[in-house]
């Protein structure tokens, strides 16, 4: 099967970004299908261009890189222009590249578009990913404001659901926003998903002589609010500890201040991106991670790749969202779960993280068996090529 993939953000391990796509389209290559991947550079990720059209080959997947370079530190209007540049630009490859199939997968939604014509004047199977619910999530996040935007949105966004033959979310309350607005979609959930041969679980953390280290590995964009850490460190009035902040976003100004303000030099070191084989190693040394984001239901059913890399390196997470990881962190014991309002519960994840080694190691093992049963790229990335050779 010949298939097209729409996707604005592709990367690879080399890179600080999410590798999902390469991780996917790599295995269905190897299945014997022939994946072209459209993308662009942005900033977090190791794929760029030369030249405004610029063709490569990555482990047999085709990249078509479209230079419309993207940034979450720019402002909203020129994010918009970039992503329906790309989008438009696109339209002409989904109508001229050879496939069976094609993926539009979000966010931004304007992904859609060049699928939509591909589904609608090549009658190719049409997939729509959903990587954010939007145009729920920027309304949530007063980033859509004007109504009559906001309606034309939300019906462009129905339209997409009625001409996909299959919509695949990263998580079950996507899916189920999905339902909201199409009860009738064909659906499907594939999180994103653990590397098991990338990260792997340090065993001796209880016996480590070293202070405990905890790290967020992630963007560090507003919606992450990031600050939900520091204000809890701040509470808990001791020095006897790490924190590694790995990532880059428009909110880290703000926590670099927060950072002076509390008196928390000493234990907290902002270390920028770093491409994520090098990542694995702060994994390897953590006595916990961090996944927070703000307190928004639409964020609630985020599928975090930092969760994820956690996960894989047997490394608990202590996380401030109340969906579905809330309800798996709850069940698994793969770690504590607090109040994004309350920096109180905050300290006190930290304090019991640090006071029991053996407890975390205990969650780290919970997490590991976890990204093992029920989050193996392997495995979800058949159980997606599968459906889509059903189609």
């Amino acid at each position: 099967m010949r298939i097209l993939v729409f996707y604005q953000y592709f990367g690879t391990p080399k890179g600080g970004w999410s590798t999902r796509y390469y991780e996917f389209t790599r295995r269905w290559v190897s299945r014997g299908h022939q994946v072209t991947v459209i993308t662009s550079p942005y900033y977090k990720s190791d794929i760029r261009a030369k030249g405004f059209i610029h063709r490569q080959t990555i482990e047999g997947v085709e990249l078509i890189v479209i230079n419309s370079p993207d940034s979450n530190k720019d402002s909203f209007f020129k994010r918009a222009w970039n992503a329906l540049r790309f989008a438009l630009v696109s339209v002409y490859f989904a109508l001229t590249e050879p496939t069976d199939c094609v993926i539009s997968s979000s966010g931004p939604i304007t992904t859609a578009i060049p699928g939509l014509l591909a589904k609608i004047l090549r009658r190719k199977k049409f997939v729509f990913e959903v990587r954010d619910l939007w145009p729920k999530g920027g309304i949530e996040l007063g980033k859509l404001q004007n109504g009559f935007i906001q309606k034309l949105a939300l019906k462009f966004e129905k339209l997409i659901y009625r001409n996909s033959d299959l919509i695949v979310t990263c998580s079950p309350g996507m899916t189920q926003g999905v339902l909201d607005v199409l009860p009738s979609a064909n659906t499907l959930t594939i999180s994103n998903s653990a590397d098991l041969d990338l990260f792997k679980p340090n065993s001796d953390q209880a016996s480590s002589s070293e202070l405990p280290l905890f790290i967020y590995a992630g963007s560090l964009g507003l919606m992450d609010d990031c600050s939900q850490i520091l204000n809890g460190l701040h509470l808990l009035k001791r020095k006897d500890y790490r924190f590694k902040f790995i990532g880059d976003g428009a909110e880290k100004p703000l926590l670099i201040q927060l950072v002076d303000k509390y008196g928390l030099k000493e234990q907290v070191e902002f270390l920028g991106l770093i491409p994520k084989v090098d990542v694995v190693k702060w994994f390897a040394h953590a006595r916990a991670s961090l996944v927070t984001f703000k307190d928004l239901p639409v964020l609630h059913t985020n599928s975090p790749n930092k969760l994820f890399d956690s996960l894989s390196a047997g490394v608990p997470v202590i996380q401030s969202t109340k969906g579905w990881i809330f309800e798996m962190v709850n069940h698994t014991q793969c770690g504590i779960n607090v109040d994004p309002q309350s920096p109180h519960d905050f300290a006190k994840a930290f304090e019991l993280m640090i006071d029991f080694p053996e407890e975390a190691e205990r969650m780290g093992k919970n997490a590991r068996r976890l990204a093992e049963n029920r989050f193996d790229r392997s495995k979800l990335s058949e159980e997606y090529i599968k459906a889509m050779e059903s189609l």
